[in-house]
């Protein structure tokens, strides 16, 4: 099997706009998908995140689609013929930005629509006929049912990020979207794992596809550099610059669990001088756009995200990704740190552990298949009290609450000898006999006067009434 451009015989206009993108060796997902996709069959592809999926099926169909290719003004002559359906507005808009640049020096036309935008530019793009359409399912049936796009010559389907897509809940617009498109047809579908929930969509959707796993579901990819801190929750953010400071991170993904969460460490980061932005289901579409083309360019760097951020974000040579959040889906961590080491570069991912991600970690650990060690985090400015984070040693099978335990004991020790070194002085008097008082030692009792206070009580201040009784 090839694994060279130059060798799959590629149209002049494709081959020249790959030679200029610096791609000359295939991906494994790329050498099997691209000869199949050639032949017109169905493909069910599964691949770790940042294997180069998008050229995998972009290439092909625009190799078949050429003989569609034609100088008309005329949008008749320009219909629907390659739909590519994606989860998010950013893989959407990243997704068509690549095809666009394979397709650079032919006359095929791309459009991509998505929501959180207006549908008018979408609309006046739609009506001028396009061969590739590539879009989110919420916003490709609002132009549906506007009649603004007409699939009924639709040839080829790409089901991209198919996972996600059911995930978010996707599942009845896709069956609708698909519903609208002719019988017979390619089927493209690409995702991280094969759960029993895809394997269910590609009995409904594919023809007899032929299976592509090229990587052993939920793989991390070897060139990343793996560690785990044990850190307190109010020691994560001093973590987060220490260790950025000290590893000569230049440029890293930050991920949270909330949106909330997400905003306020951005703040904190700006404040302390850091160039951040934040990526999170809160921020417009614009927002979000200006968000990844500001970190891309290098104007940022470190983008804190969410989750809506991990998958499919193709953005080359970052060197660092710090979760600081374990993720409450294990396979969210894989797909989080594919965001490093792509394309076969070396990457480093940071996880901090605090008390309550003790579980978490274990599932990772299942996962992955491999023992985490958790390493300490010696702050700078602690150094001269001598006061350091122990961390914990290797995870074995032990009972997530038993290391909780440990970690709690660990950190509320004291010395056996406390109580014993700790002397009270005693007053001699008590260690005397008691003896009767002589009578010229008793005082006669004098009755208290009522009106003399004690001079440990303070004279009430006089404050004015708000209110006034009334008989």
């Amino acid at each position: 099997m090839t694994t060279s451009f130059s060798n799959l015989q590629l149209a002049p206009a494709l081959a020249r706009a790959v030679s200029e993108m610096g791609y000359e060796s295939m991906t494994p997902i790329q050498a099997q998908a691209i000869p199949v996709v050639l032949t017109g069959q169905d493909v069910m592809g599964a691949a770790q995140t940042g294997t180069g999926k998008t050229a995998a099926f972009s290439l092909p169909l625009l190799q078949r689609l050429l003989k569609h290719e034609n100088s008309s003004t005329s949008p008749a002559r320009h219909p629907v013929r390659a739909l590519v359906l994606l989860p998010t507005r950013e893989l959407a808009d990243q997704v068509a930005q690549q095809v666009k640049a394979y397709a650079q020096y032919t006359q095929l036309r791309c459009a991509v629509v998505f929501g959180g935008m207006d549908m008018k530019p979408q609309t006046i793009e739609l009506k001028k006929g396009v061969e590739v359409l590539v879009a989110t399912p919420g916003r490709l049936l609002d132009h549906i049912e506007a009649k603004n796009v007409v699939l009924n010559q639709v040839e080829y389907v790409v089901l991209d990020e198919a996972d996600r897509m059911l995930d978010i809940g996707f599942l009845p617009d896709l069956q609708r979207i698909l519903s609208h498109l002719p019988k017979q047809r390619t089927t493209l579908l690409f995702s991280a794992t094969f759960s029993p929930e895809i394997k269910r969509l590609a009995s409904s959707y594919l023809q007899n596809p032929v299976t592509i796993e090229v990587a052993r579901p939920n793989e991390t990819a070897a060139t990343i550099e793996q560690h785990f801190y044990s850190v307190s929750v109010d020691d994560k953010y001093r973590a987060l610059r220490q260790l950025v400071k000290s590893k000569g991170i230049t440029q890293a993904f930050v991920f949270c669990n909330s949106k909330l969460g997400c905003a306020r460490l951005a703040r904190s980061l700006e404040r302390d001088g850091l160039r951040t932005t934040a990526l999170h289901g809160d921020k417009s579409q614009d927002e979000r756009l200006k968000a990844l083309e500001a970190f891309k360019q290098g104007q940022v760097d470190l983008l804190v995200c969410t989750d809506v951020a991990a998958r499919g974000l193709d953005i080359k040579d970052v060197p660092a990704v710090f979760n600081f959040d374990i993720p409450f889906n294990a396979e969210d961590y894989v797909h989080r740190i594919g965001r490093t080491g792509r394309a076969g570069a070396q990457g480093q991912s940071i996880s901090f552990v605090s008390a309550s991600d003790q579980r978490l970690v274990v599932d990772i650990e299942k996962l992955l298949k491999t023992k985490i060690e958790l390493e300490a985090v010696e702050f700078e400015e602690d150094k001269p009290r001598g006061r350091i984070n122990t961390g914990r040693r290797a995870w074995g099978d032990d009972d997530p609450r038993d290391a909780i335990d440990t970690l709690r004991e660990s950190q509320n020790r004291r010395p056996s000898h406390y109580a014993s070194t700790t002397h009270v002085k005693q007053d001699p008097f008590f260690d005397k006999p008691y003896e009767e008082p002589s009578a010229d030692d008793v005082k006669p009792v004098v009755a208290p006067d009522p009106l003399r206070k004690s001079p440990n009580i303070k004279p009430k201040r006089n404050v004015a009434a708000l209110f006034k009784t009334t008989a």
